[in-house]
């Protein structure tokens, strides 16, 4: 049965004035936004294969949980994490960050890492969170990646979610895989797939360390694209032809359809990694789903100052989680 949420409005995002620029508002945040530690409460699960996943509580002992996905080779510790964070312990909840395998300072223990469309690990989150037995209500909130890895979720486990969870909020998430790949290859985002590409190149190293002779890291440092990785390492270690078949089958716009609870997709028509393909709300037809497409945001972005250092993001998920 679907259930569509009535949608609660907050005033729409405008930028400061000297930030009204997508890459500006991109970089911002990981340059100037200072924010306290959370008292995270560090617990590392099993997950079914054999390996594990480090994941990071946030608790004001509360009876309703927001569980928060990072984006492509990002942490609990990244400050669109430690702001959403702070900002759901404020209204009341319970956060639960949790780290993609190999991204919380500790190096996985399989072959695999992640990707776009890896849902099983959300899945043992939410299942280990669920059988806590503590939280009436499970909300999910996810960036990029992380987004794009929950409209999946969502999508594919329509049938089987826990009762608990009752709505999603996502933002800047490539839902095209394809044209957002060859986006971030132009010459204008070379800042930041120079730094994407150095730390997964950094990742396969160290995986080719564990696994001798299972990876060809011959001129691993001419890989500088999300094309050349994405075919030559995600796509046959989790199993897919090559990199158009791993977008093709990971990219969360063709399943938006199946989506059957309450979801915001929150796109800025200004972000620098994401395409019009990724920001046509006239291609969803799913009364389930709401997006909404700020003329500015950059990704990840929303920036705002105010007393309580909220960004526009925080201040929407505390508002419609909050009901």
């Amino acid at each position: 049965m679907e259930r569509v949420a009535a949608r609660v409005m907050i005033q729409a995002y405008r930028p400061p004035s000297f930030l009204k620029n997508g890459h500006l508002l991109t970089v911002y945040p990981s340059l100037f936004r200072f924010l306290p530690k959370p008292d995270y409460i560090r617990e590392r699960i099993r997950t079914p294969d054999d390996d594990f996943l480090d994941l990071d509580w946030s608790t004001v002992g509360a009876n309703h949980l927001v569980i928060i996905s990072h984006g492509l080779e990002g942490n609990s510790q990244r400050p669109y994490i430690r702001g959403m964070v702070h900002a759901v312990n404020r209204a009341g909840m319970d956060a639960l960050a949790w780290n993609f395998r190999g991204c919380s300072g500790a190096i996985n223990r399989s072959l695999r890492f992640y990707h776009s469309g890896t849902i099983d690990d959300l899945e043992t989150v939410i299942s280990h969170a669920v059988h806590t037995g503590r939280y009436k209500r499970i909300d999910l909130v996810g960036f990029s990646m992380g987004g794009n890895q929950i409209i999946l979720y969502l999508a594919r486990k329509a049938r089987d979610l826990p009762d608990s969870i009752q709505q999603a909020i996502v933002f800047s998430v490539p839902l095209d895989l394809a044209s957002s790949a060859e986006k971030l290859a132009q010459p204008q985002n070379s800042v930041y797939m120079r730094r994407f590409m150095r730390s997964l190149r950094k990742k396969i190293a160290e995986k080719h360390r564990m696994f001798p002779g299972k990876l060809n890291i011959d001129g691993l440092a001419s890989v500088k694209t999300f094309s050349t990785f994405d075919d030559r390492y995600t796509a046959p270690i989790h199993g897919f032809k090559n990199a158009r078949d791993y977008w093709q089958k990971c990219s969360s716009l063709y399943e938006l359809d199946k989506v059957n609870l309450p979801l915001t997709i929150v796109n800025a028509q200004d972000d620098p990694f994401l395409t019009p393909a990724c920001l046509n709300r006239e291609a969803v037809k799913n009364p389930c789903v709401e997006f909404i497409t700020p003329d500015h945001g950059g990704h990840v972005g929303f920036v705002l100052f105010n007393r309580q250092n909220m960004y526009w993001s925080e201040r929407l998920v505390t508002v419609r989680l909050s009901r």
